[in-house]
Formats: structure tokens, sequence, C-alpha cells
């Protein structure tokens, strides 16, 4: 099993999220837990496509992510 970070962007009812890893590889959804369990189900799509044809599948090296507050 591997684990690929996802960026989770939005506010109020419209989310979007990508996984830097896996390009194109995006979902959209009305909350956070909307987006969540989209881009879950994109990814598992995503690498299924590549398998199937017969593409690498790119390694997770997103090692973390993190937020930083400024002033």
């Amino acid at each position: 099993m591997s684990r690929y970070a996802v960026i989770i962007e939005g506010r109020d009812d419209s989310f979007s999220a990508y996984v830097p890893d896996l390009p194109g590889c995006v979902a959209t959804g009305a909350s956070v837990d909307e987006v969540e369990a989209a881009i879950r189900e994109a990814v598992g799509l995503h690498l299924e496509s590549l398998r199937a044809h017969g593409e690498p599948v790119p390694e997770p090296v997103v090692a973390a992510v993190r937020t930083v507050e400024v002033e």
C-alpha cells in the first residue's frame, strides 16, 4: 500500500484536490469530506489506468505537507 499526499483547496461549498505525485489526478466536491472521498476514488482509478496501459506507477515522493502561519 502506498500513501500519496493530497492537497485540498477551497472554501464554502467548492473544494478541489490534487495529488502532486500523480499529475492529472484531480477531484472536486462541495465539502472537504466529499472531495476527500472523490480524490481517494480518483487515485485508485488513476493507478488502475496506469497499470492497465503498462505505464509505470509513480512512487510517492512528497514526504510531508505542512502549513505555516505568517503575519
